[in-house]
């Protein structure tokens, strides 16, 4: 089999390279008592698109910093009792999609929370100076600042926050609540459950946003890793912070957070991924703790990978 990264023996036992900063569990405590003092403020607009099936709504609410965050909330119409809820989260720079992309979640008894990344391409704030899309540069926001201003930071906290108001939602059931994802999507599924441990089960796709290093040796920091060149080439040409730069990258590298699920896991990987690389992947996969299984695609990449989006049903469905 074609190699784009270490044979799979190794990436089973491979536990990732990019510094873990000292206060690491110190630094998302703080932030997680932080997302818990906002008020969030939840708002529920009917959607002009409606189904006889399931009900649609624009959801805002208020996240960390101020920023108000966007979500799409589709619920099963004539359910009785409270039923399970998946929340959704979209690739680097994308948005929640159509309302369409909901509908065959929402058909079985679940109620969908698609979430826009704040300053990406949806609706959700960012508010770290300017109000509306900033669409790029999200991994490196902040890496010239204070820790607790990365902006990937905030991203993360706002996947949490949203996952606890779809466990309050009084027709859902708060001991059936999933999240779901690929690529940046993935690392919010990691994210979300790590975060907000009361998530049941996750399915990761792929994730984005682990080992930065490993991508970085590896010299494949461009496509969605691009803006990690473009910072050393405009801030530190010599490379003479590289240490520090990973180590501050640290905090929000989620091999790092993985420890942290509670939650059941169903983790898909593609061994010919050139995005995001195999082992950067396996780093998270590895320092999972919770029940967990993989699913591993041999011949594929970065690309729709046959088949996992009905293992994942299936695997939701599953009581």
């Amino acid at each position: 089999m074609p190699l784009v990264d270490m044979p799979l023996e190794q990436l089973k036992e491979y536990q990732g390279i990019n510094p873990r900063p000292a206060d690491f569990d110190a630094y998302w405590d703080r932030a997680i008592a932080e997302m818990r003092a906002v008020d969030p403020q939840v708002e529920m607009v009917p959607s002009a698109f409606q189904t006889p099936q399931a009900e649609c709504f624009d959801l805002y609410f208020t996240g960390v910093r101020g920023a108000r965050i966007h979500a799409k909330y589709v619920r099963p119409r004539n359910v009785s009792e409270p039923h399970p809820a998946v929340v959704l989260f979209h690739g680097y720079t994308g948005n929640a999609g159509d309302w369409n992309d909901k509908l065959a979640f929402a058909s079985l008894g679940f109620s969908v929370l698609a979430m826009d990344c704040r300053g990406q391409g949806g609706s959700s704030e960012d508010t770290g100076g300017v109000k509306g899309n900033t669409h790029q540069g999200h991994i490196i926001r902040g890496l010239d600042d204070h820790p607790d201003n990365l902006l990937f930071r905030h991203i993360y906290l706002d996947t949490a926050q949203l996952a606890g108001i779809a466990i309050g939602l009084p027709e859902v059931d708060p001991e059936r609540v999933y999240a779901h994802g690929g690529s940046q999507g993935g690392a919010l599924t990691i994210a979300c459950a790590a975060l907000e441990p009361r998530i049941k089960k996750l399915a990761p796709v792929f994730p984005f946003l682990c080992d930065y290093k490993r991508t970085w040796l590896m010299d494949l920091a461009k496509d969605a890793y691009q803006e990690l060149r473009t910072f050393f080439r405009h801030f530190d040409p010599l490379h003479e912070r590289e240490d520090e730069i990973f180590e501050k990258l640290g905090y929000i590298d989620l091999q790092f957070l993985a420890n942290r699920i509670r939650g059941e896991v169903l983790f898909f990987v593609g061994l010919m991924d050139p995005i995001c690389p195999p082992s950067t992947q396996f780093a998270a996969y590895n320092k999972m703790t919770a029940p967990k299984q993989l699913v591993i695609y041999p011949d594929f990449g970065h690309e729709h990978l046959p088949g996992s989006t009905d293992k994942t049903i299936q695997f939701f469905l599953k009581s």
